[in-house]
């Protein structure tokens, strides 16, 4: 259970979250959609520990993420919180299966073992013959997969993606989203999912509407 209470958050004078409060629970798929401006990536970002609140508090299975030292909260958000950018992100330096593994690897996790696990993962996402090839090598929707995986390999309560199909064309943005619940079917993964991509939100358990740092409507399936 992921507990997000009263977040306020502010850059000089523009107030850019509005007492946001929301519950998240495991297994669950829940888009967050709105305008351009409305608070949507802030809040994902503080939901993910990437920027702290003014004031609120965030808990993940009553841990209050933002009590916790510079460190420690490092710690937590490599094992617990996985992320999908809408341009993967991938280090173009490293093969698919070191990006893939690089989190696991950063977490302490020995390399045999991390790097069984980023197999594990590759296969299941149907790039198994691909584990060698370096992100320029890769399709967009490779490169895409290959960032789930990735946001994968240290098992996280959640992966928030934040527009993780804006930058794909039609064939490869409906095998995104249907890879998503697959995941949640096969290992009862939690998502939350910035996107202004209507289809998308309409197949969530729960969309979530902001408008001006605010939530202003929630839709359940």
């Amino acid at each position: 259970m992921i507990e997000i209470r009263n977040i306020n958050k502010s850059y000089d004078s523009l107030q850019v979250l509005k007492g946001i409060s929301l519950d998240i629970v495991p297994g669950e798929i829940v888009s967050i959609v709105g305008p351009s401006g409305a608070g949507k990536t802030t809040l994902l970002q503080i939901i993910g520990s990437l920027d702290r609140p003014n004031s609120g508090q965030v808990k993940y299975d009553n841990t209050d993420i933002f009590s916790l030292k510079d460190a420690q909260l490092a710690r937590f958000r490599n094992e617990n919180i996985g992320f999908v950018f809408q341009f993967h992100q991938l280090l173009p330096e490293f093969t698919l299966l070191e990006n893939v593994a690089m989190p696991a690897l950063i977490g302490g996790v020995k390399r045999s073992d991390a790097y069984k696990r980023a197999k594990e993962l590759i296969a299941y996402l149907g790039l198994k013959d691909r584990e060698n090839h370096r992100p320029a090598e890769l399709s967009g929707g490779e490169r895409q997969r290959a960032a789930v995986a990735r946001a994968l390999i240290n098992k996280p309560k959640v992966v928030l993606a934040d527009e993780p199909s804006g930058s794909l064309d039609s064939k490869n943005r409906q095998e995104l989203h249907k890879l998503f619940f697959d995941l949640r079917r096969d290992m009862n993964q939690t998502f939350v999912i910035v996107t202004h991509d209507e289809l998308l939100a309409a197949d969530c358990d729960r969309i979530i509407k902001m408008r001006d740092g605010q939530i202003v409507d929630i839709t359940k399936k």
